[in-house]
């Protein structure tokens, strides 16, 4: 069993891209949504929420739990791994390391909250790849928005904050609900390039799944979605974002 958490529905479109990899596992998807937002919490408020999660997830026999939100990443996976040696951690970090692979003269734009553009580990891939050609963007109460669902508070927001951004080549989006609105993005920066790290999470943990020799039993895969505000409309929304039951 394979466990995934996120401060809410947007870790989905990583547990996506999981499951174009053909891992045949049942899987836990643990969306905190009770308190979301992380990125304005401390560092250790942070890590005693996603250390309960965690507890839960290996009570409920998970052999290996993908942290898809990028804030619980930049704070919480270093310790994680040093309390729990014995269980595997996949994390996502924004992919700014990309850019420079892939389009390095570009202008950047890095969207993502507070905590995860503060964090020890954003700002070492960020110093280690900076092409000074890139602007950090806290974008404060956007996946608060992308929870809700509402598409005109959304444009709102993007049109307020990102329309000053016309120049930008390049959009690194830094947490796991952004992808969820590419084509709201589009909207106010045109045709630009996208930079997320699902895909490489995704990779990562068949890598480490070979690795440590871990397999599943399983034929096919089954998703338990459990939302810890007992929101019904999430786990509707997230059936949605996966075409799935």
């Amino acid at each position: 069993m394979i466990g995934i958490i996120d401060s809410g529905i947007g870790g989905g479109s990583v547990l996506r891209e999981i499951l174009k990899q053909g891992i045949n596992a049942n899987f836990i998807y643990y969306s905190d949504s009770k308190n979301n937002p992380y990125g304005d919490k401390s560092n250790d408020e942070v890590y005693s929420i996603v250390k309960n999660i965690v507890n839960f997830l290996l009570e409920k026999g998970c052999v290996a739990i993908v942290i898809a939100c990028n804030t619980a990443s930049a704070m919480c996976v270093k310790r994680l791994r040093e309390e729990y040696p014995d269980t595997l951690f996949i994390a996502i970090e924004p992919a700014y390391k990309m850019v420079h692979d892939y389009n390095p003269k570009g202008k950047t734009l890095v969207m993502a909250t507070k905590g995860t553009l503060e964090s020890e580990k954003f700002l070492a891939l960020f110093n280690k790849y900076d092409n000074n050609r890139t602007i950090l963007l806290p974008c404060s109460g956007l996946a608060e928005l992308i929870e809700e669902g509402n598409e005109v508070k959304i444009d709102r927001y993007l049109d307020d904050n990102l329309s000053r951004y016309k120049d930008i080549d390049n959009v690194v989006l830094g947490c796991t609900h952004y992808p969820l609105i590419k084509d709201n993005i589009r909207k106010v920066l045109g045709d630009i390039k996208f930079f997320d790290g699902s895909l490489g999470v995704s990779k990562e943990l068949v890598r480490q799944l070979e690795f440590r020799g871990i397999t599943f039993d399983d034929n096919s895969y089954s998703v338990e979605f459990i939302d810890s505000s007992r929101d019904a409309s999430k786990e509707r929304r997230f059936g949605e974002l996966l075409n799935i039951d």
